[in-house]
């Protein structure tokens, strides 16, 4: 979600602690993570030349196995399993098979009802976070990061004047938080940017959730990689399993599902699996209801590129024409010394974490004037 920038100083690999968790920082000054630049999450919406451009919601085919697979396991545990525990005790307790065959009957009649009832209710809180993405993207205009200007552009959701964040002054984070719930403690992870612009003074920033840290921290990395003609295509950062094949839709669908049973297929044949994972490949996929959930991905893809979303503002389409060579903006060389000493480092001892290597480039950076002097 988008929201007014904070103010406070900050630089990469310093880290601050809140009641729930820690936020640690990758930027200003947006040095290299170390980690593979992919974008699990398929946030980016589109890589040109000039700009890569955030998507605000991007329907992915696990998200609907989730939706659909909890629902069903619900059913098949009530109507299926539970019945047939009931049966297998009753030839073992009971009076015999045609009584365990009675008391197994009496449990599915009873169990129906109790199934479809858990599977429908499962489902529909499955479905709520998904019609409350689709209400707030009619509301949102893409992030994008103009890599010949060295700006990134982002629009709040209440305004439609655009703030335009210098390149190497935009600030980024990572978070780690915590809670209890009746289920346990939970984690949850996520990274936002933003900033403010030089311009105007208007700040805002953009978080989005994500599967783990270093998940976080490689989708930092692509849109870094990007900015510094590093990646050039949405190809290099997203689909690193390979389920895209060349002249295949660049979102998922049915296609992947049928390049994912061929490379498991390939696999099994050439020795990398055993027998157990094909059969637990289609067992998943049963379970979800087969291609089911890639349909209906496709579905939402036609869906989210219909919807009537906030015209782009003037000045952002102008800001997105392309450059000139010779006006491109050039790093800064402060900038590219730090980078230089980060790759080495991260070269001398791979592996660190990023914010462990950024910590020591700043800290000797800050000795230098002080060595110079004695």
């Amino acid at each position: 979600m988008k929201g007014k920038a904070s103010t406070k100083s900050a630089r990469a690999g310093q880290s601050d602690k809140f009641p729930s968790g820690t936020v640690t920082y990758l930027s200003p000054l947006p040095l290299p993570t170390g980690l593979p630049p992919v974008d699990h999450s398929h946030i980016v919406a589109d890589v040109r030349d000039e700009y890569l451009e955030l998507g605000a919601y991007s329907p992915n085919v696990f998200s609907w196995q989730v939706t659909i697979g909890g629902p069903v396991a619900m059913l098949i545990l009530t109507c299926v399993v539970f019945p047939i525990t009931i049966f297998l005790g009753g030839l073992v307790l009971g009076e015999g098979a045609t009584d365990a065959v009675m008391t197994s009957w009496d449990a599915v009649m009873f169990s129906i009802p109790y199934g479809v009832g858990f599977a429908l209710f499962g489902l529909l809180v499955a479905l709520f976070p998904r019609a409350q993405a689709y209400f707030k993207l009619r509301g949102v205009i893409p992030t994008r990061f103009n890599r010949q200007r060295r700006e990134v552009c982002l629009v709040p959701s209440d305004s439609d004047t655009p703030v335009f964040v210098p390149w190497e002054e935009i600030q980024a984070w990572v978070v780690q938080a915590q809670g209890a719930t009746q289920y346990g403690v939970q984690r949850q992870y996520g990274f936002g940017f933003g900033g403010v612009d030089p311009n105007t003074g208007m700040g805002t920033n953009l978080e989005l959730m994500s599967g783990g840290q270093p998940l976080a921290i490689s989708t930092w990395e692509a849109l870094r990689a990007y900015m510094e003609y590093e990646v050039n295509a949405l190809e290099e950062i997203q689909d690193p399993l390979d389920l895209q094949k060349p002249g295949d839709p660049p979102w998922e669908g049915v296609h992947t599902f049928y390049n994912a049973r061929e490379r498991m297929r390939r696999r099994r044949r050439e020795g990398e699996v055993g027998w157990s994972y094909p059969f637990f490949w289609y067992c998943y996929h049963l379970l979800s209801l087969w291609t089911l959930p890639n349909h209906l991905t496709e579905w939402e893809v036609r869906q989210v590129q219909r919807l009537n979303r906030r015209a782009t503002p003037e000045a952002v389409l102008r800001w997105s024409e392309p450059l000139p060579e010779a006006e491109w903006a050039r790093p800064s060389d402060t900038f590219k010394r730090l980078s230089r000493r980060v790759r080495e480092k991260q070269k001398g001892r791979p592996g660190r974490l990023p914010f462990e290597v950024f910590a020591e480039v700043y800290a000797e950076e800050n000795r230098l004037p002080l060595a110079s002097t004695n």
